[in-house]
């Protein structure tokens, strides 16, 4: 338990046989339960995460009967559904079949959902996640500052350093098109895989359809600015060793790119069901739709040119679309930024 608030840590793996039991170990001892989800790996990950259940409930049978009445209770009090955590303090949970990374954490977090505890962490196997930075992560939320908060490696000046120049601008590249599709214009860094959320905002999504992949996240925060959570990004350098990212980039570009715009979409259509009037939503639409206008005036100008019939009018006429469009999604930022402001926080 961390300042009266009971904490599940959710340790995603799949082929991490060289970092689990690690991860496992180091995990601070207020954390009230693990839930250690393989995704049907393939190499040793489950054999060390039964291990180290197996350890953990000998450990719980060898607790003094009063000393764990009196902490069932703490926890049942504290609990928002008058629950109960009880059992072993690591949950070893198997896929049958291999989901990916956003199903492996699906999983957890409907195990943690469940079983009622105040937040709920996620935290790689891979070790990149520095333990002893865990209550920097959840302090945010204790404190009613926020419903749900990231790690963010790229307010770290070393951690920028430190990653690769290519993966450097992917992630800024998609922490910009995340703001757009999420409404959280004050976060950087959407892809980190240490984060913490509330029980209330677990309970105010639909968990069961987070999406299968790495673009889980992006999703999560869409579904969260909907659902009128209040996001902190914290500043934390990575750990960073001989692990190996699992992403795909040639699925996870298209991917990740339609679970944004199809986020986006979601999003302005719930501001409009709100407010049929609502600035940013009037002006989002009327750019994307002068800037398929400017589009298809090109497609016109060149068709014109390839059959020897050139003009400046239709030039001039994509231009000026084009200009006209530019400006309004900018007004449209700006209006969405301003309407979104008190939904982020910086830590």
């Amino acid at each position: 338990m961390y300042r009266r608030h009971t904490i599940g840590v959710i340790v995603p793996a799949y082929n991490e046989e060289g970092h689990i039991g690690d991860v496992l170990a180091t995990i601070p001892d207020f954390v009230d339960r693990i839930y250690a989800v393989d995704d049907h790996s393939v190499d040793g990950t489950w054999r060390i995460i039964q291990e180290y259940a197996a350890a953990s409930r000998q450990a719980d049978e060898g607790t003094d009967e009063t000393d764990a009445y009196e902490t069932s209770e703490r926890i049942r009090t504290s609990l928002p559904d008058g629950g109960a955590v009880v059992g072993s303090k690591i949950v070893p949970i198997r896929h049958t079949e291999n989901k990916g990374a956003g199903g492996a954490l699906r999983t957890g977090y409907i195990h943690a959902r469940d079983d009622g505890v105040d937040i709920a962490v996620t935290m790689d196997a891979d070790g990149q996640m520095d333990p002893d930075q865990l209550p920097t992560l959840l302090d945010p939320i204790v404190e009613g500052d926020a419903d749900y908060a990231k790690g963010n490696r790229l307010a770290d000046q070393l951690s920028r350093r430190e990653m690769p120049p290519f993966r450097l601008f992917g992630n800024w590249l998609l922490t910009q098109l995340t703001k757009i599709a999420s409404g959280y214009w004050r976060l950087q860094d959407p892809q980190n895989g240490y984060t913490a959320i509330s029980h209330e905002a677990l309970s105010a999504v639909d968990i069961e359809s987070l999406p299968d992949d790495h673009d889980y996240p992006n999703d999560l925060l869409v579904r969260l600015n909907i659902a009128g959570m209040r996001v902190a990004d914290v500043s934390m350098p990575a750990v960073y060793d001989d692990e190996e990212s699992t992403i795909e980039y040639r699925t996870f570009v298209p991917l990740t790119s339609v679970t944004l715009l199809r986020g986006f979409c979601r999003r302005m259509w719930a501001q409009f069901a709100t407010d049929r009037r609502h600035p940013a939503v009037i002006c989002y639409t009327s750019g994307i739709t002068a800037l398929a206008s400017a589009v298809a005036i090109t497609s016109i100008s060149v068709m014109n040119v390839i059959n020897g019939e050139p003009s400046v009018r239709e030039p001039m006429a994509a231009v000026f679309t084009f200009l006209a469009s530019a400006g309004l999604l900018l007004v449209a930022m700006q209006v969405d930024a301003r309407d979104n402001a008190k939904m982020g926080v910086r830590r």
